[in-house]
């Protein structure tokens, strides 16, 4: 019976029920009062977006709605404001409901609070209209922390099953609606689709009554709580000795819960960071090696030598010497540090000793990695943390490479100048090394493992293969899937950004699975999704094949504590060492399939990702059935697996915040870098199309230095509207598994069709242009002896008239019959349009001879634009169907091995002579900038004939 109070006291003692209420109320009358007063004021103005209107659009957004119009702004700023005071008093409430002894998450879930209602007033009242940036910032800060603050909620939950209950609906239901609020938000923006932005803006309110009825729940949890903060109904925790306290502990009875039992420890987090932090430095390391030997080949055309670099990964064989092995367990620290000379490469000037750098600390750091998971193997917990921080430092990889448009800003090929984080990543890895290393699970003595070590060394070491070269080629770049599956315009599949969020909420996804579930992902029914999700990526485009995509992302990293713990309870040689030798042998057989024009037995492998896949799949079959026999050897996997220890769980806890932290910052990525589809060319007053083409050599300089921002400051200065790239597919391990074009099109206001993905085995080809691709169409040109031809057939909106481009990089000088094949195809494909016409192009032809009168012909109806320009050999600009007014050559600096060549035409205009005119007789609007006359700049300028040509 709860004790009496005075009269003051029975008054408070409803407060608590009241503040929710009182919240709940105010807040919805702040949206629905804004949303009636806006439509009945403003209706027309309100659902017009910038392609649409009523009747196409008939409901409007949220954004609409509350910031856009007066009085309705005011309506919203006003009852908003009024939820200020019992918003603060619900979370203090709340703080004060599930406080609990020697844990801080209660802190640390009200500051979240706290923070989430300061934002909301910041996107409240800096409206979009007032500054769009801060607005964003604001609105993208208040979303990320709705993610902690519901799952803390949830964690924290008293045990009142209908509050539970409650929570979970509003809760899964607000995540849920996020997936097609995605959608057709890009149905609208990316695709301009009529009525898309009407059924966002239902999603859209959808989230905020969603996200207030969560709130709103804790009035079940507040109904007896006072004011005072006098529980007459024993729900919160007075003492940690209290009988109440064990009853809420065993009704609630969630294992989520049991990780937070025991009080937050930053030392213990700052050691799950630190191993994560190695993890990354792992990864950063093998995903830049490749990009350092392919530099030589490049270079040399042809095997160069330093390609047996690849082969620094086979270290852990060493560990087969008992002594040597021994000494590198007691001493895992040093060996760690030394390492980190991969990290010191940057400030070597020479490509050459640069790659060695990278070489002796990938080799140093593959041998701590093997000798840390053996020592480790007598300690399962300690084994699953280690694990942990591996497999999360490929997804802390991968994020990176996504906040930085696909390049490491730690890799070697990285510094200050072009983007690099170089010197902060070296002072972290440093300092994570040495608290990684702390501790060590024995003194080098060989500990058996826990019970029998049944199944197979070597099968054990293929199924790291597979995992491995899995996690490298298909999950070290978020995008790198989705340009599997990418197939032009109109989009009908996912695009880079943003839906390279989604492939590491699957990759973290997959992780937890494999953690807190490992039996069912043993098992064979597993596998047989895992390879079903393979097929689908290998053999489909469009989301259909996105689908499989994520079905692998979530599997494999699912498989990585699985098969590196069962791995572990071997030999570390036959394992570790026997393992990174079959993923170099994958990782040459994935080059080859495209390469194989240059390698010996490269014809074998010609096209075969297939195989590829095949094989991948079936290395990783192979360590299921090692670590399944290794289960079963053990007595069976429950006796294997025993209940995880509280201890074990408190440690697992902390990886799970990091995984959890790293999904916010991956949306938050994804949402800054959502692009804007508002671009415009750089002279509309005269319907001018600046267009250009340029092979950029997979964006390394002659310095072996990533080049996008020299190349885009060099579009940039040339005002550059239409641009085709060539040699440009760099989604492959021997290229970093990158993507130029993101960067390039984003900081140039620019849409970008990739081109033909890297499952086609091209060397790629790409289209960025300032105006609307309203379609492109891939083509693989005949190739019967070389390497495949790609090109790209793309529809402009050119300022209302639809206009044909094509980039096109025909095959090689030694393939005479594939290149006269390729320019008959490409004649009758440009032929096959009566629009207006732009070809930038790689021909391999000199002018006026052989193919060339092929690409230049009645057939294709296409015009040289400049006939007269006699010295070419590769690059052409070709044209039909508009007014030609200018053209002009620049050479390349240092960026690549080939100059740009720049072409400038009218829309609109019919053909003209070939006449040439002075640049004082050309509009202002029509000329080449000055920047690059004489000696230019940068290395930049006019050459060739030294200054632009103009046509009358």
């Amino acid at each position: 019976m709860a004790p009496k109070y005075k009269d003051g006291d029975v008054v408070a003692a409803f407060s608590g029920k009241w503040i929710s209420y009182t919240h709940t109320v105010v807040a919805y009358a702040a949206f629905l009062g804004a949303l009636i007063v806006g439509c009945a004021l403003h209706y027309r103005k309100i659902v017009q977006n910038e392609h649409y209107g009523y009747p196409q659009e008939w409901f409007p957004s949220v954004s609409a709605t509350i910031g856009d119009r007066y009085p309705e702004r005011s309506v919203f700023q006003v009852f908003i404001a009024m939820t200020a005071g019992p918003r603060f008093a619900l979370v203090a409430l709340w703080y004060l409901l599930t406080a609990r002894p020697n844990t801080t998450l209660p802190k640390f879930i009200a500051g979240v609070g706290i923070f989430r209602t300061l934002t909301c007033g910041g996107w409240t009242y800096i409206t979009s209209t007032d500054d769009h940036d801060w607005h964003d910032i604001f609105m993208i800060s208040y979303l990320v922390a709705t993610i902690p603050w519901t799952y803390g909620c949830f964690v924290l939950s008293p045990p009142n099953a209908k509050a539970i209950k409650y929570r979970k609906i509003f809760a899964t239901s607000f995540f849920a609606t996020i997936v097609p609020l995605v959608y057709f938000f890009i149905q609208h923006k990316v695709h301009k689709v009529a009525g898309a932005y009407t059924t966002y803006a239902f999603f859209e309110w959808s989230l905020v009554l969603l996200d207030v009825a969560f709130d709103a729940v804790t009035v079940f949890d507040f109904d007896g709580f006072e004011i005072l903060v006098r529980d007459v109904r024993g729900v919160s925790r007075g003492s940690s000795k209290m009988v109440s306290d064990r009853i809420v502990e065993k009704e609630k009875n969630l294992d989520i819960a049991a990780m937070y039992e025991t009080g937050f420890s930053w030392p213990a987090a700052i050691d799950a960071m630190a191993d994560v932090y190695n993890g990354y430095v792992f990864w950063s390391m093998l995903t830049s090696l490749g990009l350092l030997v392919w530099y030589f080949p490049l270079w040399y055309m042809g095997i160069s030598g330093y390609e047996v670099m690849v082969m620094c990964t086979v270290s852990p064989f060493l560990l087969s010497i008992r002594p040597l092995r021994a000494l590198v367990i007691r001493n895992v620290r040093i060996t760690h540090l030394m390492s980190l000379t991969g990290l010191l490469a940057y400030l070597c000037k020479s490509p050459e000793y640069r790659l060695f750098a990278v070489g002796f600390g990938l080799w140093m750091s593959c041998l701590s990695w093997a000798a840390t998971f053996y020592a480790e193997r007598s300690q399962p917990h300690r084994l699953e943390t280690r694990i942990a921080g591996f497999s999360l430092g490929l997804l802390a990889s991968s994020l990176s490479k996504f906040a930085f448009w696909t390049n490491n800003p730690i890799w070697p090929i990285m510094h200050a100048p072009n983007g690099g984080w170089n010197k902060l990543g070296l002072l972290l890895a440093i300092l994570a090394a040495i608290r990684s290393t702390r501790f060590t699970a024995s003194s080098g003595a060989d500990i058996p493992a826990p019970g029998s070590q049944k199944g197979s060394s070597p099968l054990a070491g293929l199924g790291l293969a597979g995992l491995f070269f899995a996690m490298h080629s298909l999950l070290s770049d978020s995008s790198t899937m989705i340009s599997w599956v990418w197939d032009g315009y109109p989009v009908r599949g996912p695009l880079a950004v943003p839906h390279g969020a989604w492939t590491l909420a699957a990759m973290g996804a997959g992780l937890a699975f494999g953690l807190f579930k490992p039996n069912l992902a043993r098992t064979w029914t597993f596998y047989g999704i895992g390879s079903v999700g393979a097929a689908v990526l290998t053999c489909y485009s469009h989301w259909f094949g996105y689908y499989g995509a994520l079905t692998v992302a979530f599997y494999v990293m699912a498989m990585a504590p699985i098969l590196i713990s069962s791995a572990a309870r071997h030999n570390p040689a036959p394992t570790f060492g026997l393992g990174f030798l079959i993923y170099n042998i994958l990782v040459l057989a994935h080059v080859w399939v495209v390469a194989y024009a240059f390698v010996p037995g490269g014809p074998l492998m010609r096209e075969h990702t297939d195989w590829v896949m095949t094989a991948t799949m079936l290395f990783l079959g192979c360590g299921v059935f090692s670590a399944t026999a290794s289960a079963n050897g053990s007595g069976g996997s429950k006796k294997m697996h025993k209940p995880v220890s509280a201890n074990a769980r408190k440690q697992r806890s902390y990886y799970i915040y990091i995984l959890l932290a790293l999904q916010l910052l991956g949306a938050s990525v994804a949402y800054l870098r959502f692009p804007s589809y508002d671009y415009t060319p750089y002279h509309p007053e005269d319907k001018v199309v600046t267009a250009g083409i340029w092979t950029i050599h997979f964006v390394l300089d002659n310095d072996m230095w990533s080049s996008e921002r020299r190349m885009r400051d060099v579009i940039k200065e040339l005002e550059i509207d239409v641009i085709g790239l060539l040699e440009s597919d760099t989604q492959r391990i021997i290229m970093g598994n990158r993507d130029p074009t993101q960067f390039l099109a984003e900081d140039l206001g620019m849409y970008v069709d990739f081109g033909p993905g890297p499952n086609k085995h091209t060397w790629g080809a790409a289209l960025l242009s300032k105006f609307p691709i309203v379609n492109s169409t891939h083509h693989l040109l005949p190739s019967p002896v070389g390497e495949l031809a790609p090109a790209i057939h793309a529809t402009l909106d050119m300022y209302g008239e639809l206009v044909d481009v094509f980039v096109f990089h025909s095959g090689q000088e030694e393939d005479p019959e594939d290149r006269r094949l390729q320019s008959e195809y490409l004649s009758n494909l440009m032929g096959s349009t009566s629009r207006p016409a732009i070809l930038l192009s790689y021909l391999v032809t000199k002018p006026l001879e052989g193919n060339y009168n092929t690409y230049v012909s009645d057939v294709s109806g296409m015009h040289d634009i400049d006939p007269s320009d006699w010295d070419r050999w590769c690059e052409y600009i070709l044209y039909k169907g508009m007014r030609r007014a200018g053209y002009a050559r620049v050479s390349r600096s240092t960026i690549t091995d080939t100059e740009i060549q720049v072409g400038k035409f009218i829309v609109g205009q019919p053909e003209n002579s070939n006449d040439m005119i002075p640049e004082d007789q050309v509009p202002v609007a029509q000329r080449f900038p000055a920047l690059f006359r004489g000696e230019g700049v940068r290395g930049h300028r006019y050459h060739v004939f030294d200054e632009p040509r103009y046509f009358a």
